[in-house]
């Protein structure tokens, strides 16, 4: 098993096998979201509900990149798929998100 490639600075870190954001929240992956299509399909209340992972000044590379949301931000992707938090987690560890509605999972590197 090859380790995966490190993530942009400031960006996600792994944690107990499980990727997470800069601040140590769990993120998520949407089963709605075309791998590698640059964008991200869950706006509105959904970005309410899966707060997306913003890119900020990451530069990204290897398994990560950038996708364009409808509002023009800009989001990171692992391997193609948008990154989101889940707003039910409410500490670092949680992974409550997991299965929701059979679509969302968490990002094992």
């Amino acid at each position: 098993m090859t380790a995966p490639a490190p993530a942009p600075a400031g960006g996600p870190m792994v944690a107990n096998g499980l990727l997470t954001g800069p601040n140590g929240m769990t993120l998520y992956t949407f089963d709605n979201d075309a791998v590698n299509s640059g964008k991200s399909v869950c706006n509105g209340p959904c970005a309410t509900n899966w707060p997306p992972l913003m890119a900020g000044n990451a530069a990204p590379g290897g398994d990560y990149s950038v996708v364009t949301r409808d509002d023009g931000g800009k989001q990171l992707a692992y391997k193609g798929k948008p990154l989101y938090y889940w707003v039910k987690d409410t500490k670092p560890g949680d992974k409550t998100g997991d299965g929701v509605n059979g679509v969302w999972h968490v990002v094992k590197p």
